[in-house]
């Protein structure tokens, strides 16, 4: 780092604090103004917001590494703008009628209030020991990397970037809410897309061009069946990416994240009317076009640069694990300025990613649990609560940074088993939930808990069938339905599985008075509200619409 880089990272400091400043003087008196930045939020925060809260630790560490080490494979996961799609036209119209400030309120006006509770617990757990640590952890590691400092005062450099990170972002998140949220993310997007577009452009310079990448990674076989690096759809025995697991658990998994997680449908919620909600998730689906070639092919470049012996600046490329390939691109190829710039990106990415995290971990714990045992407090004392759990879920993700210190390289991959696992029985609910009024509140409790038991049994025995008593234990029709079944397979298995749970259920049981679930299913909107949804879009939302389905399509056909 050159003293040109700490200037550029410095200005980026500056203008940050200001922007914070600038909320915290707008007064906040409610807990909509906190967490929902008062429901006044226009598509450009909106989007801005979604991609800047998607991209993190997992992006800048796992999906660079992932293309260093398997190609292609994850790009299934980020091609998904048409799933931001449905976000946008499917669900956000049923969102805004709610006015509710959480998905697991949504779920408890649409079925139950042991729904709500089920859901909240489940996010809040999977929050705190996947995501917030899962960014702190990888956050210090990247800053480690890319600073090339192993320790200060005889202390590792690893834990002073972490935990400076999540103060500084925890800092901010407190003070401002969801307001600091949208508008730094407005900020930090253009300065991510930016510096990740300019590693983009050196690396394929430095490796020789486009063809060079797909000529070294078309000589690499990834599995026993001829599929190679830069193949998108591989053979159905392929053991971990076989191609119709993947269309089936990419498409569960991203309906889940996408659409009804509260980390990122929070940020249509704060939308100003309907319309910039989905204009919002609209720009946000463009924007979600873009890491593949922005963190997944520089991954891809840097396995090139070091397959084919590539000499930058003097020493010839190379990196140590996958997961440090986008670290050692932006050490090794950016000159002084640009350098600190795409640091400032890389902390952009990082402190945008824990800060929608604590404020949608604080929304849940305030609206979801401390409201609903004191519905009489006050605005100011919800404000309070959500301060003090934004603190405390700090203090969680600080204390399972060394959990995830000692997990290290299998952290990704645990990560996708977890996400493919949670999100079954919850999509099943939210997506039964909409399409038919005959989905009765028992019905879509019991798809969520079914989901939930399932995946703990999951992971258990995966957790088991990997120790040595597991080894030692056999075959059994257990362990292949819960251990040897291909995950993304077993995703699926398992989204079937819970709908027919949900149809089961609601068969037998009472359904809801037509009057509780006005607006909230298709067979129950009247009227008024369809005019009102269809005054909302206009022909332009429809051909930006159909451009990202018709990129999606593309990039599909060009690497199949």
């Amino acid at each position: 780092m050159y003293t040109l880089d700490w200037i550029v990272i410095g200005v980026f400091a500056l203008v940050l604090v200001a922007i914070v400043v600038w909320v915290f003087k707008q007064k906040q008196r409610t807990s909509g103004d906190y967490f929902l930045a008062g429901r006044d939020a226009t598509w450009l925060a909106i989007g801005a917001s979604i991609f800047a809260s998607n991209i993190g630790s997992e992006h800048l560490i796992g999906l660079a590494g992932a293309g260093a080490s398997s190609g292609m494979a994850m790009a299934h996961w980020e091609i998904q703008g048409w799933m931001v799609l449905i976000l946008g036209w499917v669900f956000v119209p049923f969102y805004s009628r709610s006015m509710v400030y959480t998905m697991p309120e949504f779920l408890e006006r649409r079925y139950n209030k042991e729904s709500r509770t089920i859901l909240s617990l489940i996010s809040l757990v999977s929050y705190v020991l996947t995501k917030v640590a899962v960014t702190v952890y990888a956050g210090g590691l990247v800053f480690k990397e890319v600073f090339g400092i192993q320790e200060i005062w005889g202390i590792d450099f690893f834990w002073i970037a972490a935990i400076g990170l999540v103060l500084i972002t925890a800092l901010y998140t407190v003070v401002g809410g969801m307001k600091s949220v949208l508008y730094t993310s407005v900020l930090q997007t253009p300065i991510l897309l930016l510096g990740s577009l300019i590693i983009l452009i050196l690396g394929l310079k430095a490796v020789g061009g486009w063809d060079q990448v797909l000529e070294a990674c078309r000589a690499v076989p990834v599995n026993d069946y001829g599929d190679k690096m830069t193949n998108l759809i591989r053979n159905n025995g392929d053991p971990q990416y076989p191609w119709l697991g993947v269309l089936i658990g990419s498409s569960i998994i991203g309906f889940w994240y996408w659409c009804t997680d509260q980390y990122i449908v929070q940020r249509v919620l704060s939308g100003k009317d309907e319309k910039q909600a989905r204009r919002g998730a609209i720009f946000g689906a463009y924007l979600k076009l873009t890491p593949v070639f922005l963190f997944l092919i520089p991954g891809m470049i840097a396995f090139a640069l070091m397959k084919n012996g590539v000499v930058v600046n003097g020493e010839v490329f190379h990196f140590s694990v996958a997961d440090a390939a986008f670290p050692t691109l932006v050490t090794r190829l950016l000159p002084a300025g640009i350098k600190g710039l795409v640091v400032c990106g890389i902390l952009a990415a990082l402190m945008s990613s824990l800060a929608s995290l604590f404020n949608s971990s604080s929304m849940l714990f305030t609206i979801d649990f401390y409201k609903r045992f004191k519905p009489a407090a006050s605005e100011k004392t919800l404000l309070y609560v959500g301060r003090i759990a934004t603190v405390v879920i700090v203090i969680f993700g600080i204390l399972w940074i060394p959990v995830m210190k000692s997990v290290g390289s299998v952290l990704y991959n645990y990560l996708q088993d977890v996400q493919s696992v949670l999100s079954p029985g919850i999509a099943a609910a939210f997506l039964l939930g909409i399409l038919s009024k005959k989905i009765t509140p028992k019905g879509g409790m019991w798809g969520v808990i079914a989901g939930f038991v399932i995946g703990i049994i999951r992971l258990s025995a995966k957790v088991f069938y990997s120790s040595e008593a597991g080894l030692a234990a056999g075959d059994s029709w257990f362990k292949y339905l819960f251990y040897d079944v291909n995950w993304l397979f077993f995703c699926g298995g398992m989204f079937l599985t819970c709908i027919l749970i949900i149809i089961m259920v609601s068969f037998f049981t009472a359904p809801a008075h037509p009057d509780h679930i006005k607006g909230l299913t298709f067979g129950s909107i009247s009227p008024e509200q369809r005019a009102i949804s269809r005054a909302s879009w206009n022909k332009w939302d429809v051909i930006h619409s159909a451009i990202i389905l018709g990129i999606t399509v593309l990039f599909y056909t060009y690497f199949w």
